[in-house]
C-alpha cells in the first residue's frame, strides 16, 4: 500500500508504522464476535502489511483463544506448556531477576514443524514502564535485496530447521528452563515431529511472494555438513533483519499483535530486567512451506 491517508477498507482503519511493515488497526473491537466481513479486512490488512496491531483490547485466554481459531486450527507447542485451563493458550512471563526472554532472537515461529505456523496472535496482559518492545523482519524485501546470483544459488535449497538444539533428547527450552522465568518446559511428545527440512525461499499460498525463509531454527542445509552449510546461513541471517526491512512496536497493556509466520521474522527485546511482562500468545497452524 502506498503513504497516503487513503483508507481502501470499509470497516477498519490502518495506519502504517514504518516504510517496510506493520499497521496499526483501528475501528475493531475483538472482545466481541467479530463478523465474517470484517474478519475479511482483517485478513487482507493481515496480507498488506504483515504484521497488524490493535490498541486497547480487553482480551480474556477464550476470547483470544475464539478470535484465533477464526483464522484457521490451532497449533500447540511441543517445548512450553499452556495455560491449565486453555493449554493452547501460552503465558509467557519474565519477571524482575530472570535472565533471559521468551522469543530473544530473530525467528520465525514453529520453523521445525512440518506444517509451521501461518500466524501468532500475542496479548499483552502486563508490559514494563518502558523497554520489552517486539521488532519485525519483513522477508519478502530480505529476498527481493539479494543478487541475482544469490537467488540462482539458494533456489531449491532446503534448511533442516531443528527445534531441540541439543539433539540429545533434552530440549533447548528445557535446558534453559531455569532461566526463562515462569514458562514452563516439557518434552515434546514422541510422535511430534521437531526437525525439518524446508525450502531457504518459499511462496507465500495466498499473495504468491516469495520471500527468504530462514531464522534460527536452520541449523545446517540439507546434503551438507554443518560446518559446510554456516557461512551461507550466517549470511542470509544476518541479511534478513537488514533496519530497512524493520519495524518495532511498542506495547502497551491491552496491546494485541498479530504477524504472519510466512514473510515475517520477529525478535523481543530484553531490556527490562528490573521490571515484569506477561503476555498471552496463541499460534495458529499453517501448511507446509513451498
Amino acid at each position: 500500500m502506498d503513504g497516503s491517508q487513503v483508507n481502501r477498507y470499509r470497516y477498519l482503519q490502518a495506519q502504517r508504522i514504518s516504510g517496510s511493515l506493520g499497521a496499526e488497526i483501528t475501528g475493531v473491537d475483538l472482545s466481541r464476535p467479530v463478523d465474517d466481513a470484517v474478519l475479511a479486512e482483517i485478513r487482507a490488512a493481515l496480507l498488506d502489511h504483515l504484521v497488524i496491531f490493535f490498541r486497547d483490547q480487553d482480551m480474556t485466554p477464550a476470547t483470544l483463544l475464539a478470535f484465533a481459531r477464526r483464522f484457521g486450527e490451532i497449533h500447540r507447542h511441543p517445548f512450553i506448556a499452556g495455560m491449565p485451563d486453555y493449554p493452547e493458550v501460552l503465558e509467557l512471563a519474565k519477571k524482575p531477576g530472570d535472565k533471559r526472554n521468551f522469543g530473544g532472537d530473530w525467528h520465525t515461529d514453529q520453523m521445525f514443524a512440518p506444517e509451521p505456523a501461518l500466524g501468532t496472535m500475542l496479548w499483552a496482559k502486563q508490559v514494563p514502564e518502558a523497554g520489552g518492545d517486539t521488532m519485525f523482519a519483513n522477508q519478502y524485501l530480505a529476498y527481493e535485496a539479494l543478487s541475482d546470483g544469490m537467488k540462482r544459488m539458494i533456489a531449491g535449497v532446503r534448511g533442516v530447521c531443528v527445534g531441540d538444539k541439543k539433539k540429545g533428547g533434552v530440549s533447548r527450552m528445557a535446558n534453559n528452563a531455569a532461566t526463562l522465568g515462569s514458562v514452563k518446559t516439557v518434552e515434546p511428545p514422541k510422535d511430534v515431529q521437531t526437525t525439518t527440512a524446508h525450502p531457504l525461499v518459499r511462496t507465500h499460498p495466498e499473495t504468491g511472494r516469495k520471500s527468504l525463509y530462514i531464522g534460527g531454527h536452520v541449523h545446517w542445509l540439507e546434503d551438507m555438513t554443518e560446518e559446510e552449510s554456516q557461512p551461507l546461513i550466517q549470511y542470509l541471517h544476518q541479511h534478513s533483519y537488514q533496519p530497512a526491512f524493520t519495524c518495532r512496536f511498542r506495547w502497551r497493556k491491552g496491546s494485541l499483535a498479530f504477524w504472519d509466520n510466512r514473510c515475517t521474522q520477529h525478535f523481543a527485546i530484553n531490556d527490562y530486567p528490573a521490571e515484569t511482562r506477561v503476555m498471552h500468545r496463541v499460534t495458529i497452524r499453517g501448511d507446509r512451506p513451498f
